[in-house]
Parts: structure tokens; C-alpha cells; sequence
């Protein structure tokens, strides 16, 4: 499966004040990260969005296991790949790393969702298209 690389330098704003990152902030960048595996696999979210009439690709479920704290000034690489596809969603695996050492390992559920059709306001999930996935099997 195709697999995005990102490089985090830890900000002072990103910390608490015990100056550790302050957790939040670590689901802000594995948001980020998901859209940046869509654009490594040729699919920037607003092209995506308009080429498949789409509304997002929203989370239903997360979670994460902190094994080693990050601090200001400290750089962080986060591997994130997409470990399942279903019909309408798919699994999203986020590895923090400092260095070589295992820092978070987080887990995300999306969905593929366009506009309710019976409901203009509203949501609906939709299945991915095949062309989609396949752009996830190539790395």
C-alpha cells in the first residue's frame, strides 16, 4: 500500500505547560497527513472533491497510543498509509517517529460521504470508486 512521509518540527505553540505536545495537536497533523497520503496518490482534496462530487471523506473513529513524548523543538516523521477499504469507508494508519523510535501509533476510520439526497443539509455515504483505491495499491 501507498505510504506518505511527513516532517513535523515541533513549535512552541504545539505544547502544553509541561512543554510536551499537547495531544490535540497530534490529530490536527494526522488530519493533515490524510490529506497529504490523497495527494502523494495524485488526489488533492479539492480536486478530489470536485472530480468526484464528493462532500469529504470525514472521521467516524479514532484512536491513538502514546508510547514517548515529543517537546519544542524536537522533529517528527509521520508515515501514514491506508491499511483497509471497505464499500463506503477505509482505515488509516498514522506512525509518529522520532528518529527511529516508535513516538504514537493512531488509527483513523473514514468515510466517503456526498450530499443526502433526500436532504440537502445532509450526508450520505457513498462507495469509493475503484479507481480511487487502486491509486493505494501501487506504492
Amino acid at each position: 500500500m501507498l505510504t506518505a512521509r511527513r516532517e513535523i518540527q515541533i513549535e512552541w505553540g504545539d505544547c502544553d505547560p509541561a512543554g510536551i505536545v499537547f495531544y490535540p495537536r497530534y490529530f490536527a497533523w494526522f488530519d493533515a497527513c490524510t490529506g497529504g497520503l490523497f495527494a502523494h496518490a495524485g488526489l488533492p482534496k479539492h480536486e478530489m472533491l470536485k472530480a468526484y462530487g464528493i462532500v469529504g471523506i470525514p472521521m467516524v473513529d479514532t484512536r491513538a497510543t502514546f508510547i514517548v513524548p515529543s517537546k519544542f523543538g524536537d522533529v517528527v516523521s509521520v508515515m501514514t498509509r491506508i491499511t483497509a477499504f471497505r464499500r463506503s469507508s477505509f482505515d488509516v494508519e498514522h506512525k509518529l517517529l522520532k528518529g527511529d523510535v516508535l513516538a504514537i501509533e493512531a488509527f483513523e476510520t473514514r468515510v466517503w460521504v456526498g450530499r443526502h439526497p433526500d436532504d440537502p443539509d445532509g450526508i450520505k455515504a457513498q462507495p469509493i470508486p475503484e479507481e480511487v483505491i487502486a491509486r493505494f495499491k501501487l506504492g
